[in-house]
């Protein structure tokens, strides 16, 4: 016996006698998880290769294999007679559909019903993902269905094996490999052989342009994301709830991000600025300005950089605009809205401390400290 006998030998006995269609979605689903989780096969296109069947088709086949696991006959067509000359459609005393089993579904059905209901699987186990801990991320969407299909499999191989032999479905793989073989390699005309060739030519551009397109995706719109984040009670970044009352030399926090989606590297510098400024006719004068920060961010492509800092204004006055102002590079000797990348403010109103106490008070507290 060979090595290979021996272990195979080793192997459970449903395992070993997993029809072939089965195998195969179990092949898919490990093959899958390899692509998905291995450090550097899931960098590479083969991720989309088995990514797109895992999530299109395979939990779908599972689940219509568990449903249907009976072999099905596609429907006769008008007028087509079985070897003893009685018509599909006619009674007789014995024909082949008294035979075939009503419940079972052809291989057109089958592969058709696998994608639809495929799209409706894998969306259910996002849903029920969403309402536990582990919520709808990577990892437990693939564990998730992957444990579904190969549960709906071994559900199909028990139902399957609980059938008579002769009424269990068999996939004709075989049958279909001997008809291509023929048909590509034993022509019966010229014509036939041209249009092989012309087929197989067909093919192997078809798959050369996918793979092509999966592994040189085109790149799309280059831009970068800025924005102004505070934090909420429960520590979470949101994009509310601004402060904008503040007084002069005291502190209030902001948080500054920048994401690059510029398809490449790319070294910024972000600018904070408090302006006194002057409206009128649609135009926007700076009176007054102090530069409060200044940050060299430097990002790789899809890459977020975000800072906690505080803004502590030496202006007072009302309505000072607050400006964060991002460059790619290094800032121009006088930063201003214009002449920036991109460009957020806040409006915020900053009052002098020593204001708040009125004359009459002071006068108050000297009368007293002098009697």
């Amino acid at each position: 016996m060979s090595g290979d006998s021996r272990w195979w030998g080793l192997l459970p006995a449903p395992v070993r006698y997993l029809p072939a269609d089965l195998a195969a979605v179990v092949v898919a689903v490990a093959l899958t998880i390899v692509s998905v989780f291995t450090p550097v096969v899931n960098e590479t296109p083969l991720r989309v290769v088995f990514g797109l069947p895992f999530v299109l088709f395979v939990p779908g086949y599972a689940l219509i294999a568990a449903l249907f696991p009976e072999a099905g006959t596609p429907p006769a067509a008008d007028g087509e007679r079985g070897d003893d000359g009685v018509g599909a459609g006619v009674s007789g005393d014995h024909s082949d559909a008294d035979d075939e089993d009503p419940s079972g579904i052809d291989g057109i059905e089958r592969v058709a019903l696998s994608f639809g209901t495929s799209i409706a699987v894998v969306p259910l186990v996002g849903l029920v993902l969403n309402f536990t801990p582990f919520g709808i991320r990577l990892v437990p969407i693939v564990v998730s269905v992957s444990g579904v299909t190969l549960a709906l499999t071994a559900v199909a191989a028990r139902r399957r094996r609980a059938l008579p032999a002769d009424e269990r479905l068999r996939v004709p793989y075989r049958r279909w490999i001997a008809d291509a073989r023929a048909e590509l390699f034993e022509p019966e005309t010229r014509t036939d052989a041209a249009l092989n060739v012309l087929l197989a030519v067909s093919v192997v551009i078809a798959v050369s342009s996918v793979g092509y397109a999966v592994a040189v995706p085109k790149q799309g719109e280059s831009f970068t994301e800025f924005y102004i984040l505070t934090e909420d009670e429960d520590g979470e970044l949101v994009a509310d709830d601004y402060p904008t009352e503040f007084t002069r030399g005291e502190s209030r926090s902001l948080v500054v991000g920048v994401t690059n989606q510029e398809n490449r590297p790319t070294d910024y510098t972000v600018v904070v600025q408090l302006q006194r400024v002057r409206v009128a006719n649609n135009s926007t004068t700076v009176l007054e300005e102090s530069r409060l920060k200044q940050w060299d961010v430097e990002l790789a492509h899809n890459e977020t950089w975000h800072l906690n800092h505080t803004v502590t204004p030496r202006m007072t006055g009302e309505r000072l605009r607050l400006a964060y102002l991002l460059y790619v590079g290094d800032p121009p000797a006088e930063p201003t809205v214009d002449n920036a990348y991109r460009e957020l403010h806040l409006w915020i109103n900053v009052s002098d401390p020593s204001a708040s106490v009125s004359p009459a008070a002071i006068e108050s507290s000297r009368v007293a400290a002098v009697g």
